[in-house]
């Protein structure tokens, strides 16, 4: 999807998770220690952070500024906690909530990567059901509700769904499509 709009970036988080071997130093994620992790969360270089899984994860906020000071769309995947806290800084964040059709689905599909052990997949459950629980029936807590929610059914029609929001949004926005 991102091929469509050239001034759409994916921010790249940090984490203090370990490296899978498919993975590289600022492609996937920043990976540091946790110590260096809580360091740079003293020094507010997060825009948002969070403990998701048993590892921090955060956005480095500095990035975030740059992209958009040279006129780019910044796309932040977080979890809940970290959008409360864009939504704080940000306000006018266009909050787009992207849920699995169903717990047994996204079960299937956290096994199905085999990136992750069997501890690791339960706390990713727990997470998901809880955030689905939260957003989807009505209890999420933040300064406004999510614009959007995709059912990601498939990945096709999911980045499809996405990519008429953000034409959608630029054009209520007054901004011309990228295309």
């Amino acid at each position: 999807m991102l091929p469509l709009f050239p001034d759409l970036v994916l921010s790249v988080s940090a984490t203090t998770r370990p490296r899978r071997p498919s993975e590289a130093e600022g492609r996937e994620y920043f990976f540091l220690t946790e110590e260096e992790f809580e360091r740079r969360i003293e020094r507010g270089e997060f825009l948002e952070w969070a403990r998701f899984a048993g590892h921090l994860y955060g956005t480095p906020s500095k990035a975030v500024r740059d992209h958009l000071a040279a006129g780019q769309s910044v796309i932040l995947e977080i979890e809940l906690a970290g959008a409360r806290e864009v939504l704080e800084k940000c306000p006018r964040a266009v909050m787009v909530f992207i849920t699995p059709p169903s717990f047994e689905e996204l079960r299937r599909r956290l096994v199905g990567r085999k990136t992750d052990d069997p501890a690791s997949i339960e706390r990713r459950l727990a997470r998901g059901k809880e955030e689905m629980t939260t957003v989807l029936e009505g209890e999420w807590q933040a300064p406004r509700q999510f614009d959007y929610v995709i059912v990601n059914e498939s990945i096709g029609k999911a980045s499809d769904e996405l990519a008429q929001i953000i034409r959608s949004t630029r054009e209520e926005n007054g901004q011309t499509d990228s295309r």
